[in-house]
């Protein structure tokens, strides 16, 4: 039996206890979230530090930045000349959201079948142990490994990583890898392995609009007297056209065609609509929205894309008769490779403030500016990355795009040259990440286990 067998059989044998163990993670409320304790977050990052050791990682520490959440680190640096993995993934958590959605508390982890239902338990706690737990069984039953491996699990990455660029830099010499690996990503399918090669990056903006320094009476003034709400809807309105176009004047300069082979990638995947909707949970009279000389998924991946995400005024329970006297919304876009963020954020804010309804006074708070990214997916890392999942899962991997952003995948990359980054991941499109009912497909997961031993076997670069 070779050494990556040795390993995927401590898979086998050990699987329930990692279930048990990552429940065990998971019952850890690590929420990054302004208003929530800091404490989960320092036991989380006790735990994985834990782990980490136990599994076998050398030199492990627990690391903090001022003002961020704490960062856990740890390698294995005994293959001469074998190249050096970073692998990285997070170990803080969204907010549980409405407790009355959940089947089972977010925080006491419930298995169901094949699933395991609780908060982070696939974004991203089974990440971090996926490969922690492939470590272990090649530590375990080989005592070695036949690659040098760096292991980042930050606190952060929910709030959007803000101190991870200055926690590379003033930790360079502990992070320094030939290829990245990070988990934290979806496959498009259950039992389908995905490598993920493109990122949409994010601009967002906050508009709030006052008519009036009070409200007053809808009765005695309304009519020549325009209330906050309508105003901010006919801005909002303005965003897209009716063939679903960002109808910001330059808001598409730069952005780059897909063509050729990526362009037969994406026509090559499987895709049904019905499927789709079912997914996503449309009610039973939506119609799919956007451009539509566009497939789904080019709409999702490679094309920007506009969201209200939120709106703040009177609640229907709480309303009276009365004008409403301001109002204000959060409005997101997802932009795409080629697009500058500094630029987009710019351009949305300045439509926003122009031509106010009726003279309405308008501000914009600007806010995130994330950058995109993508890379062709060829060279030895990626051809490596195909085969270990396919041993893995026992099928061929496709590459595929993400509509979110993971801001510092470019950033963290280009800190080290280039490296190739290797983008895999557990979500897949029944996990409901971020929502109430987070699940993680069990047999997903040991498959990933078993594509991480084969990978760490793989000549990468």
């Amino acid at each position: 039996m070779t050494h990556p067998e040795q390993a995927i059989q401590y898979i086998h044998t050990n699987f329930e206890r990692f279930i048990r163990e990552l429940s065990e993670y998971a019952t850890i409320p690590s929420v990054s979230f302004p208003g929530y304790p800091q404490e989960p977050l320092n036991e989380s990052a006790q735990w994985t530090a834990r782990k980490m050791k136990d599994a076998g990682l050398e030199h492990v520490e627990i690391l903090q930045i001022p003002g961020a959440p704490p960062f856990v680190v740890g390698d294995w640096l005994h293959a001469p000349g074998a190249p050096t993995v970073l692998l990285y993934a997070h170990h803080d958590v969204q907010p549980p959201g409405r407790p009355e959605k959940w089947l089972s508390p977010a925080f006491s982890p419930q298995r169901r079948g094949d699933r395991l239902y609780g908060r982070g338990v696939v974004d991203d706690k089974a990440g971090a142990l996926m490969h922690l737990f492939a470590l272990e069984a090649y530590l375990k039953t080989s005592g070695k490994l036949p690659v040098n491996v760096r292991f980042l699990i930050e606190g952060e990455e929910e709030t959007g990583s803000e101190h991870l660029g200055e926690f590379v830099r003033r930790y360079k010499d502990r992070l320094k890898a030939d290829v990245m690996v990070l988990t934290d990503t979806a496959n498009l399918d259950l039992g389908l392995p995905s490598l993920t090669y493109r990122l949409r990056g994010l601009v967002d903006a906050i508009v709030e609009v006052r008519t009036l320094d009070h409200p007053v009476h809808s009765g005695m003034w309304g009519g020549p007297t325009l209330d906050a709400l309508s105003a901010l809807n006919r801005i909002l309105a303005r965003l897209t056209t009716e063939d679903g176009k960002i109808a910001i004047p330059d808001f598409y300069e730069g952005i780059q065609p897909v063509v050729g082979l990526e362009k037969e990638r994406l026509r090559a995947l499987p895709f049904e609509e019905k499927k789709f909707l079912k997914e996503v949970g449309a009610v039973e009279s939506l119609q799919l929205a956007g451009e539509r000389d566009f497939s789904v998924y080019e709409r999702i991946w490679c094309r920007p894309a506009c969201a209200i995400l939120g709106i703040d005024a009177p609640q229907v329970a709480k309303t009276s008769n009365q004008i409403v006297e301001s109002a204000r919304a959060k409005v997101s876009i997802r932009i795409v490779s080629g697009m500058d963020p500094e630029k987009s954020r710019q351009r949305l804010c300045d439509f926003l403030k122009q031509d106010p309804p009726y003279g309405a006074q308008v501000t914009v708070k600007p806010g995130t500016a994330g950058r995109p990214w993508k890379v062709d997916p060829v060279g030895p890392a990626y051809e490596a990355a195909a085969r270990a999942l396919k041993k893995g899962f026992g099928r061929d991997a496709v590459f595929i795009g993400c509509g979110g952003s993971i801001p510092f995948v470019e950033p963290l990359t280009h800190e080290f040259g280039g490296i190739p980054a290797l983008l895999i991941g557990l979500e897949d499109p029944f996990c409901n990440a971020h929502g109430e009912n987070e699940s993680l497909y069990l047999p997903d997961w040991k498959k990933g286990m078993e594509s991480a031993v084969w990978l760490f076997s793989e000549r990468i670069v």
